[in-house]
């Protein structure tokens, strides 16, 4: 089986690909070939994994998930954190033809038992610390067929040195599950890879086979799986990790958002592997303090961030030893639109740029960005090579300089479609354009100005938050009658949401209130979902036919 054949002498460079190509090849076997089998390819909590190390995980985790009875295009929902287990379950899958689906670690049981339906997933990888969590959303389910439990120490097999024998099944020939510590009917994915053979032909995949999904709200708040295929990869390494942000072999990268966003699989695993550079992790939340300590720590080169992150981490007390990385020359925002503010403010404390950008889930990663030498903040840049762009008005003309219109994208990493939702398909993906949802502005000179969201999505902390899911969380407490959620900006400009609550008769609203209904929707809704603000009054606006006009809430 072949790699992609890259022309790099014209711009956007060329990408041929091999019609018989598996992307795993291209971005963990490519590196053995290209002698970079002893250097460092992968950083967690646990330790050091070179790429060679790397390879003989993937291709054990490709082996174990053959093990288990998966066959080509068995789907295999990953509820992992940022480790080593990610990778080496993620490209195993792909090698071994089958179709990983990483998912996100801050969701509710409810969430987790729609994604395993919707799916049809016949095997679920779970790290340990999530399991509690995710264990409800196992009931009732009518695909899933096996259960792998991800990071247990006390069972894991050593770090660096894995058996190599692919001994350990039962007598059918597939593993036993372990029974230990309450996860009878679970296996052990370290007990599964030190039984596994190390190595592992690739399945006979296509370009356009599908190679993975991901998961994405979209503008109706209902998940969507967004299904990529193995040419998609390497189309965005090459054309915004080279091309944009000019990664290379000697950069450390660290990415705040985790591996299953689009956004952070290609910041800490597709483009660092692709040009065989090295990623580090940190599986907990990347609270400031936490950031500034493995910026301090690791110093790397390259830092992808979000501006909630960026803000945060401004606000704390300048000029403290080892504030962050010496060795940084780049940053990278996505997912919201980067405040001016923030972008200039974070350049003159730390020294390097931040690139803000736009990318979306369906596009797989970012495709309008800044670049090193041409920053300009309050803007998106301009298009990234090997995408084309356009600014429509809503009776689909072309948008005139200065004027407002709905982003549309063109571009080689697109999604097939949304799995088994042919309307929303149709609706989102015209031919070779894709659009976006998003409202802007061309400038004079090309540069694209973020001006909101076709509809009430809002986007904070780089998720998108259905308001209609809020408003139906803060609709359960028995002291609201009515509620309606809406965008609205903190003290940095960054979008955070916002609720009117009107109480039932009867009810005294009052601040105890306000905090009672927040820590409400917090109990039943992933965290960042949450209304930072309540206000309260005795009536919204309606139409006629009792919609609720939220533009004039906003407002």
């Amino acid at each position: 089986m072949q790699l992609a054949r890259v022309d790099r002498s014209i711009v956007p460079a060329t990408i041929e690909l091999p019609r018989e190509y598996n992307a795993a090849l291209e971005f963990i076997d490519a590196n053995l070939a290209r002698g970079r089998a002893e250097k460092v390819a992968f950083i967690d909590a646990a330790g050091h994994y070179t790429y060679r190390e790397l390879a003989e995980r993937v291709n054990r985790a490709g082996n174990a998930l053959r093990a288990l009875g998966a066959s080509p295009e068995t789907r295999v929902l990953m509820c992992m954190l940022d480790g080593i287990d990610f990778p080496a379950v993620f490209w195993g899958a792909i090698k071994a033809g089958c179709v990983p689906i990483p998912i996100n670690t801050l969701l509710t049981p409810n969430d987790y038992a729609h994604l395993l339906r919707d799916s049809r997933a016949g095997i679920a990888v779970v790290s340990e610390a999530l399991l509690d969590r995710f264990a409800p959303a196992l009931a009732d389910q009518p695909h899933i067929e096996q259960v792998v439990v991800a990071g247990n120490e006390a069972h894991a097999s050593d770090a660096h040195h894995l058996a190599p024998s692919a001994a350990g099944a039962g007598s059918s020939g597939r593993p036993e599950a372990a029974a230990a510590t309450g996860t009878a009917d679970h296996f052990r994915l370290a007990d599964l890879l030190a039984a596994a053979s190390p190595r592992l032909d690739a399945a006979p995949t296509t370009c356009d086979d599908i190679a993975f999904w991901l998961y994405t709200s979209g503008s109706t708040g209902t998940p969507k799986g967004s299904m990529h295929l193995h040419r998609d990869l390497i189309t965005t390494a090459e054309h915004y990790g080279v091309a944009t942000l000019g990664i290379r072999e000697d950069d450390l990268v660290y990415s705040a958002a985790k591996l299953f966003f689009a956004y952070g699989l290609g910041n800490g695993m597709t483009f660092p592997f692709y040009v065989g550079a090295t990623t580090v992790v940190l599986a907990g939340r990347p609270t400031p303090d936490a950031v500034t300590t493995l910026l301090r720590e690791h110093r790397p080169t390259i830092f992808y961030g979000v501006p909630t992150l960026y803000g945060a981490m401004l606000a704390q007390p300048p000029g403290r030893p080892g504030d962050g990385s010496p060795r940084l020359r780049l940053a990278v925002s996505a997912g919201e639109a980067l405040p001016a503010e923030i972008g200039a403010a974070w350049e003159e404390r730390f020294g390097a740029p931040i690139l803000d950008g736009l990318g979306s889930t369906e596009m797989l990663h970012i495709f309008l960005s800044n670049r090193a030498g041409d920053v300009r903040y309050g803007t998106s840049g301009k298009a990234v090579p090997g995408y084309r762009l356009k600014v429509v008005t809503e009776t689909g003309e072309p948008a005139a300089p200065g004027e407002i219109g709905e982003l549309w994208v063109s571009g080689d990493s697109s999604a097939a479609a949304y799995w088994n939702q042919r309307e929303k398909s149709l609706a989102t993906f015209h031919g070779p354009w894709t659009r976006t949802g998003d409202k802007y502005v061309v400038d004079e000179e090309g540069y694209y100005h973020y001006r909101g969201r076709t509809d009430d999505m809002l986007k904070v902390g780089g998720q998108w938050v259905s308001p209609f899911e809020v408003e139906s969380a803060l609709l359960g407490h028995e002291a609201v009658l009515e509620a309606a959620v809406v965008a609205a900006e903190d003290e940095q400009g960054l979008v955070k949401p916002k609720a009117f609550v009107v109480p039932r008769e009867g009810v005294e609203p009052d601040a105890e209130l306000a905090v009672a209904l927040q820590e409400f929707v917090k109990d039943r809704l992933a965290p960042f979902k949450y209304p930072r603000w309540i206000e309260f009054a005795n009536d919204l606006p309606k139409t006629a036919t009792g919609k609720i006009q939220r533009f004039k809430l906003r407002r």
